[in-house]
């Protein structure tokens, strides 16, 4: 509700918003609005699982809303590809060019167009509908977006059946968290501050992750093991729990499948061997693995990091076998916690229409999008990029880069700011942010629905994603009434479900209250009784889903594809393993162009381990390249023990252009995928480090 403050005259309103960005707290927002001008941005403090918090990022969203290097008009292209030469033009310029050279295009062949898109915004309305409706009744080539979390979510689906897990609200309750692969401090502050409260009253708090991260630096006990060596972890821990009989005999008759042939594969997993895979002491094993089975209840907090390497998928699938195996699930406080995006039953298909293809379009993997633009047969001849900045976040970037340099390639930007990837751009249109459009939200941290209802008009000639693939199917003569649908209209559609879990939650309720929690009990322990979406309805440890897929049946551990134990050549030129976490105050590449982070940020570095600085002459300070096979990017060393040795790590991910030398990490990550889920493996790389004009 709106009204004037008595005293000044001003018109002032509260408006109830959502985080768009790609972090599991999904945070509920309001936002104060004083004559038509947003002037406060807070978290919601009616929002349970917000609590009235945001982050340091979204605390200083209007800092991104109104910044003054905001893209606010259509622009064209007058320089070479790179420069990010453009000049000012109408809308109806644009997408008149725009709809002419797709026309053109599709005429020879559809699949010579692709869009390229993925989580600069998470909301339904803006990530996928129109866009998804648009470029399926053109017949465009599919993107298959896998640039975060598919390895992740294969390997949840094998075990658990889905993208579920244990309710975020109860791990305050938890006796014992592992903390796994996962910063929350960083990206996932809500469930951080429950984490906090169960080590108040008395919780053990262990971190297990390569890099000692804030998170891991608060916790009671950090386990240091090797990038990619999850797997074996979690296998010695079940060697030694089923082998001193501290599984949870019962509950694993009743609601497992397949504990005979776990038994039997963990044999090969006894904590020595185990130890040698991680680079940990047999002892740390058994001793994680009693405390584990001992302690109830027990949570594990999982994140994308840990799967981000050529046994991801694997990798989560076994570590998602521990709450069974111990019986954890039998508590609302005890299990694992990865994703909850599929407690939520959003009608996909009403919103992205893919009944309106008209062929049989290929599917480009977006992890090896630089192929994709430069040896693609037939070429790619056009790409949409929108909620995207491939040229700074896919991996192998200079192959990227030439696939967008080239001159046949024509390309168009929906974008906030002038990004890297818009510097390729033929056609740059400028885009809204989340407090100048409407949008729906799920999460896959909690378990409640939000709205975003605009709180300002739209900047400039800013238009969202939706309105303008509502003006390109005009103009591409689509007469489905699909594309005549509001976003509101979306809204609606994307809660239209049969799913008990969505009874009740309808747009018009959703937008007055904000949020909505699922209709799920207070106390929600999903797995207590079984009861898994799984074929069998049980935790599945021996999985014919898997053997179908042609994947081990059982859990396993898939070594990374570059270590010194799979790659031993490699590994005598590129020693030191290399991994790229975010920096705390970029989500992504968002946020990494405003100054408030970049002051915070100060410039790209390099922890390097003590041992290994000295062992390449290098200092606290120096600048250091970065390199291997794929590229290299310097950095400004920062020598500590927060990486054990024989790893490095660069918090990410910078701008290209804000860079020293205009390169990021991704010049050395691979365009290799993982086992599951066609993911990418940003954390599966091998480098060598040197001071900057040594040799």
């Amino acid at each position: 509700m709106g009204a004037k403050h008595p005293q000044s005259g001003v018109a002032r309103k509260i408006v109830k918003a959502a985080c768009p960005h790609d972090c599991p707290d999904t945070c509920g927002m309001h936002i104060t609005v004083e004559d038509g001008v947003a002037v406060a941005v807070a978290g919601a403090k009616d929002m349970p699982f917000t609590q009235g918090t945001l982050c340091t990022k979204v605390a200083h969203y209007l800092d991104r809303t109104y910044s003054p290097e905001r893209v606010l008009h259509p622009l064209k292209r007058v320089g070479a590809k790179g420069e990010g030469r453009f000049e000012r033009i109408s809308w109806d310029e644009a997408l008149d060019t725009i709809a002419a050279k797709f026309k053109e295009v599709a005429a020879d062949d559809p699949q010579a167009i692709m869009p390229c898109s993925y989580a600069g915004t998470m909301g339904l309305v803006q990530y996928a509908s129109m866009d998804r409706r648009f470029f399926h009744k053109l017949g465009a080539t599919l993107l298959d977006r896998t640039l975060c979390s598919s390895a992740g979510k294969a390997g949840l689906k094998i075990t658990l059946g889905a993208g579920v897990g244990m309710d975020p609200e109860r791990f305050d309750e938890a006796k014992l968290i592992l903390v796994w692969g996962s910063n929350p401090v960083v990206s996932n502050l809500h469930l951080w501050s429950r984490v906090q409260e169960a080590k108040r009253r008395g919780a053990k708090l262990i971190a297990i992750d390569p890099y000692r991260s804030l998170t891991a630096a608060k916790c009671d006990q950090h386990i240091a093991l090797l990038p990619g060596s999850d797997a074996a972890l979690a296998l010695g821990m079940m060697h030694v729990i089923i082998d001193e009989g501290l599984h949870d005999a019962d509950y694993v008759e009743r609601h497992t499948l397949g504990f005979a042939q776990l038994r039997q594969r963990v044999l090969d997993y006894p904590p020595q061997k185990a130890a040698a895979i991680c680079g940990l002491d047999a002892g740390e094993i058994v001793a994680l693995a009693r405390e584990y089975a001992r302690m109830r209840p027990a949570a594990i907090r999982l994140n994308y990091g840990m799967q981000r390497h050529s046994g991801g998928g694997m990798a989560v699938r076994t570590i998602t076998c521990l709450p069974a195996l111990a019986g954890h699930w039998r508590d609302a406080a005890g299990g694992v916690l990865l994703s909850t995006g599929d407690w939520y039953a959003m009608n996909h298909a009403a919103l992205e229409r893919a009944d309106l293809i008209p062929n049989r379009p290929r599917t480009v993997n977006q992890s090896a999008l630089g192929d994709a633009l430069t040896a693609l047969d037939p070429p790619l001849r056009a790409i949409y990029v929108y909620n995207n900045n491939p040229v700074a976040v896919c991996p192998d970037s200079q192959k990227v880069i030439a696939g967008f340099r080239r001159e046949d390639l024509f390309t168009v930007v929906h974008e906030i700011f002038l990004t890297d990837t818009t510097d390729y751009a033929d056609i740059v249109l400028p885009a809204t942010t989340q407090l100048e459009h409407y949008d729906v939200h799920k999460s896959y941290g909690h378990l409640y629905l939000l709205a975003n209802t605009p709180a300002i008009a739209p900047l400039g000639e800013a238009k969202p994603n939706s309105e303008v693939f509502r003006l390109l199917a005009a103009r591409m003569g689509y007469a489905e009434d699909c594309f005549k649908d509001s976003d509101e209209d979306i809204c609606r559609q994307a809660l239209a479900s049969s799913n008990p879990r969505m009874a009740g939650i309808e747009w018009n309720s959703l937008k007055e209250q904000g949020w909505l929690r699922l209709q799920v009990p207070a106390r929600f322990a999903p797995f207590a009784e079984g009861n898994f979406p799984t074929p069998s309805g049980k935790c599945e440890f021996f999985s014919e889903t898997a053997q179908r897929m042609g994947l081990d049946p059982l859990p396993a551990y898939t070594p990374p594809r570059e270590s010194a134990l799979s790659a031993p050549q490699l590994a005598q030129k590129y020693p030191l393993a290399f991994i790229s976490p975010p920096a705390r105050n970029f989500l992504n590449s968002s946020f990494a162009n405003l100054a408030f982070a970049l002051k915070e940020a100060g410039e790209p570095y390099l922890d390097v381990h003590p041992s290994d600085a000295a062992a390449r002459g290098i200092a606290e300070g120096e600048q250091v390249r970065i390199h291997n096979g794929r590229g290299s990017f310097v950095a400004k060393a920062r020598v500590s023990d927060r990486v054990r040795a024989g790893v490095v790590a660069a918090p990410s991910v910078w701008w290209k252009k804000l860079s020293p030398d205009g390169c990021n990490a991704n010049e050395v990550t691979s365009q290799a995928i993982a086992d599951m889920g066609g993911a990418a493996t940003y954390y599966d790389c091998l480098v060598e480090v040197e001071r900057v004009g040594a040799g």
